[in-house]
């Protein structure tokens, strides 16, 4: 537990400097730098304190009040514009701050203002938080936590807090050594105001995830290094308990059980197909049927679904469905905005879309899955769930159930035929050293340009390499005279590739044709009438990276 510690100490680090804190970044500035020496401590503890707080309670207070989940934001928003306020005008400064006197040694409320601010920043401070604040608030939204949880808050809490009170100093220093600054003390009081009231106001119109949609996520190495890394992850659901869908209740006159109330959307980046693609969450979707959807654009078993959702979509979506496909990316590349917009175009998806780039939503529902499906009822509880393909008649159901309601008449439903492949296939087969399974080829040499040779013969579903190649974690890289060879059992072979070149795709040696890459996706090497056995073997030109063979 000590060492989780740590890693959740380095979490609130990381989110302090990540680009999603640049909005209360210069309300940390100028509120540290409109006091005495001892405001920015103030103001780091409110933060702090109010952050933890807020992270572990507001979740269930305000679901048991009834009240909107983004209250205490908008409350925290009102708080700075009225902070800004203070410093414009003197006078409403004193009338505001005498209540909070006697935090401080001097009439003005120094210390009481300054943790005024802290508790309001703490309010809005939304972070990119990753498997760290995912594991604290799915616990918290169901007050199902112990010692570690609270623990794990604060510790958060304070490393976020220590930065900020880096910046909130050290500002308040450089501009204590400004002549000009002491000269018109007034005038630069009033000019902080400004600063705080900008801020909050780019905070009320989002413009913090524009923000960091321009800069990236500069900060990811770090987390993936650290919170993300496998260890943590295994330490985390340990905190984070068992799988969700431990049922809870069974609903007379239904026959979904109740699973508890569903978990938020967190740690997301990024949203398509909502309108401005602002941010949907389940608190603001009760009162509809939410089909919640993992997925990942170059998974063939995801892509295999999608046919069955949209058909769900257009069909019940006037009679209260929501879809929100949670992408949540297998590869590097998956996690590029325009990669995922692009595709999720080409592939026909109407639906929202949430990028899970951190697996912040994947952690907090436990998922293991590609496809995985959530069945929310209008009440916000999960109802039912299915992993992998098949049973779309039984998930239809579920949803005509939960849809219905006194005097509700429902389009028939749907007529789909089931097209899961069902027999034996070759399993999916990963190329990068990271996952390799049933190679049977020379040597591998990690991270490098090396030569390969190719065996004589090779069993079923095993697979090797020939000519150069660079074999990485997730993918190899192509070199001169770059071939695969792998021996199949399937209708359809597929292969994830990436970069520019072209593959040339023989099996049983005759040609089948050249596949010619363009970006990074699934492409389809081999179509057949029927599930069949066969030698495949790829040529491919220099440069062209390849990641994962999947089978239908």
């Amino acid at each position: 537990m000590i060492v989780l510690l740590g890693i959740a100490f380095l979490a609130g680090v990381i989110t302090a400097v990540s680009p999603c804190v640049l909005p209360v970044l210069p309300i940390v500035l100028a509120g540290g730098a409109s006091g005495s020496r001892r405001r920015p401590y103030a103001i780091v503890a409110g933060l702090a304190l109010s952050f933890a707080l807020f992270t572990l309670f507001a979740t269930w207070v305000l679901d048991e009040l009834g009240l909107p989940k983004d209250l205490l934001r908008n409350v925290g928003i009102a708080l700075l514009f009225l902070l800004a306020a203070t410093l414009l005008v003197p006078r409403l400064g004193l009338l505001v701050e005498r209540p909070l006197s006697r935090l401080g040694r001097g009439p003005s409320g120094d210390l009481g203002g300054g943790f005024l601010l802290g508790v309001a920043l703490g309010a809005v401070f939304v972070p990119c938080g990753g498997p760290v604040l995912a594991a604290i608030t799915a616990n918290a939204a169901q007050l199902e936590f112990g010692w570690r949880t609270v623990a794990l808050a604060f510790v958060y809490s304070i490393g976020a807090a220590v930065v900020m009170l880096a910046f909130a100093a050290g500002g308040q220093r450089a501009l204590d050594r400004s002549k000009a600054f002491r000269t018109h003390a007034r005038e630069a009081r009033a000019a902080l105001g400004v600063v705080i009231a900008l801020a909050a106001l780019a905070i009320t119109f989002d413009l913090d995830r524009k923000a960091q949609t321009a800069l990236g996520n500069y900060t990811g190495w770090f987390q993936r290094h650290t919170e993300a890394s496998a260890y943590a992850r295994g330490q985390l659901a340990a905190v984070n308990g068992s799988h969700p869908l431990r049922k809870r209740a069974d609903v007379a006159g239904s026959n979904l059980p109740d699973y508890g109330p569903a978990h938020p959307f967190l740690a997301i980046s990024h949203w398509l197909n909502t309108p401005g693609d602002r941010p949907l969450t389940i608190e603001g979707l009760r009162g509809k049927v939410v089909l919640v959807d993992f997925w990942t654009y170059s998974c063939i078993n995801c892509i295999r679904t999608l046919p069955y959702l949209e058909s769900w979509y257009r069909r019940y979506a006037k009679d209260g469905l929501v879809i929100v496909g949670v992408h949540t990316p297998e590869f590097a590349f998956e996690h590029v905005l325009s990669n995922v917009r692009s595709n999720a175009r080409a592939l026909g998806v109407r639906y929202p879309i949430a990028l899970d780039n951190e697996y912040g939503t994947w952690d907090a529902y436990s998922n293991e899955y590609w496809p995985a499906e959530y069945l929310i009822d209008r009440r916000g509880h999960i109802r039912h769930a299915h992993f992998g393909e098949g049973e779309y008649d039984q998930t239809e159901a579920a949803i005509r159930e939960l849809l219905a309601e006194p005097g509700t008449k429902l389009p028939g439903a749907l007529d789909l035929a089931d097209r899961t492949p069902t027999g034996y296939l070759t399993p999916e087969s990963y190329l990068g050293y990271g996952r390799l399974q049933r190679y049977a080829g020379s040597p591998v040499h990690e991270d490098r340009f090396a030569g390969y040779e190719l065996p004589h013969r090779l069993g079923q579903s095993e697979l090797a390499y020939g000519g150069r190649w660079k074999v990485e974690s997730e993918r190899i890289v192509a070199g001169p005279a770059a071939k695969v060879r792998l021996r199949f059992h399937a209708r359809k072979v597929h292969l994830v590739l990436g970069g520019r070149g072209r593959v040339q795709v023989l099996v049983d040696g005759k040609p089948e044709g050249v596949v010619r890459v363009t970006d990074d996706r699934l492409y389809t090497l081999v179509e057949r009438p029927r599930i069949t056995d066969g030698l495949l073997e790829l040529r491919f030109t220099p440069g062209v990276q390849a990641y994962a063979f999947t089978f239908g």
